[in-house]
């Protein structure tokens, strides 16, 4: 339920709640792995985005929410692709594969069993 003054708000343990969540540390290695991308790539427009990652998300190979973390690797991923794992009623993050991945990994082992 929204404040109606924001003065009301509690800044300062809704942080500290973040923090024992774990929250802050996934966070920080989000900016991190955004950061290694922008430094990595040009950016032409200079609005301190590199071009490649324009409209894009930077995609853990191994989701943080599962124990990954930059050391896995990162790439650049759409912003649908990269938000469409399977949740469960708490957010968290239940499968690091798509339906669309799962269906097309099927398909390919079918080609594969044809040859």
């Amino acid at each position: 339920m929204p404040y109606k003054n924001k003065a009301d708000r509690p800044y300062k343990h809704e942080y500290e709640m973040q923090k024992d969540r774990g929250e802050l540390a996934r966070r920080m290695e989000r900016q991190r792995a955004r950061r290694a991308i922008d430094k990595m790539y040009p950016d032409k427009n200079k609005n301190g985005k590199a071009d490649i990652r324009e409209g894009k998300d930077v995609a853990h190979v191994k989701a943080l929410d599962k124990g990954g973390s930059n050391k896995n690797g990162v790439f650049i991923e759409s912003a649908s692709g990269n938000r469409a794992f399977k949740r469960d009623k708490k957010s968290n993050l239940v499968r690091e594969t798509t339906k669309k991945e799962k269906v097309e990994k099927k398909l390919s082992k079918v080609v594969k069993l044809k040859k």
